[in-house]
């Protein structure tokens, strides 16, 4: 069954390194636009299917994220009956040292942000082939981007700067920190899900295929642990995270790999998938008898709970941790191993509600509250679009 055309369709596009995620809203008459319809184009490059909600999936052309928008644009076509969405807002992982909040798009960004690629290369490319292709099939039709670095500007050069010469902080080589759109729905929501914990000293660990940790206090960021780039930090699905930096000069000029080879090893072959040998999804982890899986799951934990500690050192104590994002969100196994490392702390979880997935999880004895809340990046990029778009 098709979901009718929105009155006043707002689109949202989410490009990742291989899928293109769009959802639809309605804005019309509102200050929070309701979502119509998701779906998105995975496997581009290799065997590329759009999906629409629940419906089954279907094969799709798209070698590219330029072919996986032209997609989604036929789609939108069809079922919107010719008539171009009102406004687009993208999410663009990096934002550099220009951009603090969304911004509307246009050629002088687009130019500060094709610079910023170096910074990002798995996802500022996708981004701009999704903005590019809007202008070609909608030229009239206005674009904002919202930052993943956003939500971290502000924080005092102490926490920003490298051991670095004062002229590479001045340039641009700082900690910048990512998954912003997440950590500042998560900061809204707060108040109505865990109004004890709100504005206090809260760590929220953002856990999906990337993953990081954000150190808040009053909603705001205070430190978080990638930096840079978004393969520092914690381990992921395939990044390395954290990682003496020794380890890149002996691979260049020991092992002789090349920058690019360096690059698609730590990009790429490391993190879960290379630990384990078997697989980057935790769910495949999860479920297999490998010693190798076993142990990377052990590896997650183990440094999810060591960087909780050193963020609450920073922040001089704790009082809430919440889990979001797809392992975050449904990984009761990670969540109950994370949350045992943190006994120290006066975590303590109730398993019953633990493995029921919350929102509340820790048990009444638990010095620190622990929540388990869905992130949703969507609708933080549909209220700045509608909000900048007007």
């Amino acid at each position: 069954m098709v979901t009718p055309a929105p009155e006043r369709p707002l689109l949202v596009l989410n490009a990742g390194s291989s899928t293109l995620k769009f959802s639809l809203f309605d804005a019309a008459a509102t200050d929070t636009p309701r979502l119509a319809v998701h779906g998105l184009v995975d496997g581009i490059g290799v065997h590329p299917r759009l999906v629409i909600g629940d419906a089954a999936p279907r094969a799709a052309a798209a070698a590219d994220h330029a072919g996986a928008f032209g997609v989604v644009a036929r789609w939108l076509e069809e079922h919107l009956r010719g008539a171009p969405p009102t406004a687009v807002g993208h999410r663009v992982v990096h934002g550099g040292t220009r951009y603090a909040g969304p911004v509307a798009v246009d050629d002088a960004v687009l130019a500060a942000l094709e610079a910023l690629t170096p910074l990002a290369p798995l996802h500022q490319p996708q981004a701009l082939a999704a903005i590019r292709g809007v202008r070609d099939h909608w030229p009239s039709v206005r674009q904002i981007a919202c930052f993943d670095t956003a939500f971290h500007h502000g924080r005092p050069e102490l926490v920003e700067a490298f051991a670095l010469p004062r002229a590479l902080f001045e340039s641009g080589v700082r900690r910048y920190g990512f998954h912003g759109l997440s950590y500042e729905y998560i900061a809204g929501t707060l108040p109505s899900v865990a109004p004890s914990i709100a504005e206090g000293r809260v760590i929220v660990a953002h856990l999906g295929n990337g993953a990081s940790l954000c150190a808040m206090r009053g909603r705001r960021s205070v430190e978080t642990t990638m930096s840079f780039s978004a393969l520092d930090g914690l381990p992921m699905g395939t990044r390395v995270g954290d990682l003496d930096p020794a380890v890149v000069l002996y691979l260049i000029t020991e092992r002789h790999m090349s920058p690019e080879e360096v690059s698609t090893l730590l990009q790429t072959r490391s993190g879960l998938l290379g630990l384990s040998g078997v697989s980057s999804d935790v769910r495949d982890l999860l479920a297999s008898r490998e010693p190798r899986a076993r142990f990377a799951l052990e590896y997650f934990t183990f440094r999810i709970a060591r960087e909780v500690g050193a963020l609450a050192s920073v922040l001089g104590g704790l009082d809430g941790l919440v889990f979001t994002a797809g392992i975050g969100e449904h990984a009761a196994a990670v969540r109950a191993d994370v949350c045992a490392r943190l006994a120290w702390l006066g975590v303590r979880l109730d398993d019953p509600s633990n493995r029921a997935h919350g929102p509340t999880i820790s048990a009444a004895d638990s010095r620190v509250g622990v929540y388990v809340i869905p992130t949703n990046e969507e609708i933080v990029i549909a209220r700045a679009t509608l909000r900048l778009a007007g």
